[in-house]
């Protein structure tokens, strides 16, 4: 059933961009050089494929490399995957895929050890054996690490260092992905991409190839706060919409509760505040010094990350303002407990041992994505998904701590093996693009993130939603054939489409689950208990409609 998506923009169908000057060909192109990407890559090279992978800094940047959580898998032989699954959908609030999770659990103790046979190298004992931590969530110790809390740093130097030894991958760094390039079927066969100056190549071209595979990681460059690197500005969703694909469970944005607020100008990755230091007694203020949070839960400032960041909110949206305060003061030994915090306060002018340290909730992690088959496939055929980009349903309304690089692992493997056995000859070329092609002025894009900020971040309610639809329709009106081609203009439509998405779901979801919170709407209803599918229709506009749990929307492959 079809639901009135309640943002009445007008988004454009394609980016307008030079004609491609120059080409590249390779049997898969991989868009995205973080866990998923560059393990999709390994795989399609093992079932000997050429590959060529598109990233948009340097293949060492990204997402993956910030996790400082671990990989969650079932390697002590007291833990099972049901256990593991169980967990999983608890935290997935009903709306995890029972098949995606049951691969995820089973499967994720092989890739491990594939991951570990490319180098990783994860914490030991001092008998070899892993070590094994509990995190928020996980009913027993399953989670791996690596020096502590830098996974995420040394997956991706040992998976860079495995794909620069193999000639069969051609790398293409500070590469924007524009658009889907697809034959006269309608198959993908091939991106578009635009090579920054630093770059092997300059200007706009495209990788030709047999199917493309989208691992660009996150959104969170849609909010004014994030955790994200400054590349996460969805690009891959936004491609996969302007390409026909259906994305789903948009609205469910994970929010970490205190990100270092910088000031009202700052721009890409805000640096996290550990929850760490309010477990040892650092406390929240608001602008009067008052400590709000020993109202609000039993455990104050050391609720569940989701309460404390809608606490945080309520505070700044009642007092106007766009960041609270962390008292650290009377902490003992801050500065030789906690030195990297520490240090990075201080490099932004702030010194917590004796000042209180500004901070805000930052868009952390999205649950959802361009909607996936067991295969990593999207709805548009030849092109797949992995990753943060992709919705599997592993994650649900609510993404449990450590499955995220997992779920890069398994469905890479899964990928790699559907490329193995089913890449067609691509068909003849397709005709000219009728399709319109616009962009959105650069200049908005303070207002859009501010917007998504205040209105359908970490607390959202239906009078807010509806502001934020109606300013994010003003906002692209600044649309048209005037505004130049090139990485702002091109980056900031992407914004727009993954707003604008994530506005319509949010709106259109009348209840509160998982990461979605509806003040009007405070509880769970069963009657939600649906995936909310949202397209990108032929004028333009954005259409969401319901989809039971446990059903897939329509691939034609």
């Amino acid at each position: 059933m079809a639901i009135s998506a309640a943002v009445p923009v007008r988004l454009p169908a394609r980016l307008a961009a030079p004609a491609p000057g120059w080409e590249l060909t390779a049997d898969v192109c991989v868009v995205g050089s973080g866990v998923a990407g560059l393990c999709v890559a390994l795989h399609a090279r093992a079932a000997g494929l050429s590959v060529a992978v598109v990233t948009k800094d340097e293949v060492g940047d990204g997402s993956t490399r910030w996790a400082q959580g671990g990989i969650a898998a079932v390697l002590d032989p007291a833990d099972t995957p049901a256990a593991h699954a169980r967990d999983t959908e608890v935290a997935g609030v009903g709306l995890c895929e029972p098949a995606a999770v049951q691969a995820l659990v089973t499967e994720g103790p092989e890739r491990l050890h594939e991951l570990i046979s490319w180098g990783a190298a994860f914490d030991r004992d001092p008998t070899g054996r892993l070590l094994l931590t509990r995190e928020g969530g996980h009913s027993t110790d399953r989670i791996v690490h690596a020096g502590g809390d830098a996974t995420g740093a040394e997956v991706q130097r040992s998976l860079v260092q495995a794909v620069a030894a193999d000639p069969g991958i051609t790398l293409v760094e500070h590469a924007m992905v524009l658009d889907l390039v697809t034959d006269a079927t309608g198959r993908a066969s091939g991106v578009t991409l635009h090579v920054l100056g630093e770059g092997s190549a300059d200007g706009v071209g495209a990788v030709r190839a047999r199917a493309v595979v989208l691992a660009t990681g996150g959104m969170g460059q849609v909010y004014a706060s994030t955790t994200n690197p400054s590349v996460s500005t969805g690009d891959g969703v936004a491609l996969g919409l302007r390409a026909g694909a259906v994305a789903t469970d948009l609205e469910f944005v994970q929010f970490h509760p205190t990100a270092l607020y910088l000031g009202p100008d700052a721009r890409g990755q805000q640096p996290l505040v550990s929850e760490a230091l309010r477990g040892e007694g650092a406390v929240l203020r608001d602008g009067a010094g008052e400590r709000f949070m020993a109202g609000v839960h039993p455990l104050a400032e050391l609720a569940p990350r989701d309460v404390v960041a809608k606490a945080i909110t309520r505070v700044q949206l009642r007092d106007g303002v766009d960041h609270v305060w962390l008292d650290a003061r009377h902490v003992p030994g801050l500065a030789a407990r906690f030195p990297t915090i520490v240090a990075r306060c201080r490099e932004a002018g702030i010194d917590p041992v004796t000042d209180l340290v500004p901070v805000t909730p930052a868009a952390h992690y999205a649950s959802g994505g361009l909607v996936t088959d067991l295969a990593g496939r999207t709805t548009v055929p030849g092109l797949y998904a992995c990753g943060e980009v992709a919705c599997t349903g592993v994650h649900g309304a609510n993404r449990l701590a450590s499955n995220s690089l997992l779920e890069g692992l398994v469905f890479a493997g899964r990928i790699g093996a559907a490329l193995a056995r089913e890449l067609p000859v691509p068909g003849p070329p397709a005709g000219t693009d009728p399709r319109p092609a616009g962009l959105l002025d650069a200049g908005v894009r303070g207002a859009l993130t501010a917007t998504m900020s205040a209105r359908v971040g970490a607390l959202r309610s239906g009078a807010g939603l509806a502001a934020a639809g109606e300013r994010i329709a003003l906002l692209a009106e600044q649309a048209g054939d005037d505004v130049e081609p090139g990485v702002p203009g091109w980056e900031t439509t992407d914004l727009f489409t993954v707003a604008t998405a994530i506005t319509a779901a949010a709106t259109a979801r009348e209840e509160t689950r998982g990461c979605h919170w509806r003040e009007d709407h405070p509880d769970a209803d069963d009657a939600w208990r649906v995936h909310l599918d949202v397209r990108l229709a032929a004028d333009g506009g954005v259409t969401v409609t319901r989809r039971p749990v446990g059903t897939s929307p329509a691939v034609h492959w």
